[in-house]
């Protein structure tokens, strides 16, 4: 019920179905106990050169974290 007068605010049918997706990711994360900032910085820094046959890999449930990111947190 929330989110559905939440959109009411979201500008556009489109903003809102882009907020809707953004959710939808947080959630996943949250439910692959993934933190949801480092998994967006690492997404949002390789999609764009990431092969589109092998979009799936960039899923929350897919993801893996680079190797760079688990070296600093276990320094």
């Amino acid at each position: 019920m929330l989110g559905r007068v939440n959109y009411l605010f979201a500008g556009s049918e489109a903003g809102a179905k882009r907020a809707a997706i953004i959710y939808s990711l947080v959630a996943s994360c949250k439910l692959n106990e993934l933190d949801p900032f480092a998994y967006f910085r690492d997404i949002l820094t390789r999609v764009s050169t990431h092969p589109a046959e092998r979009i799936d890999e960039l899923l929350p449930g897919n993801w893996k974290k680079p190797e760079k990111a688990a070296e600093k947190s276990a320094a």
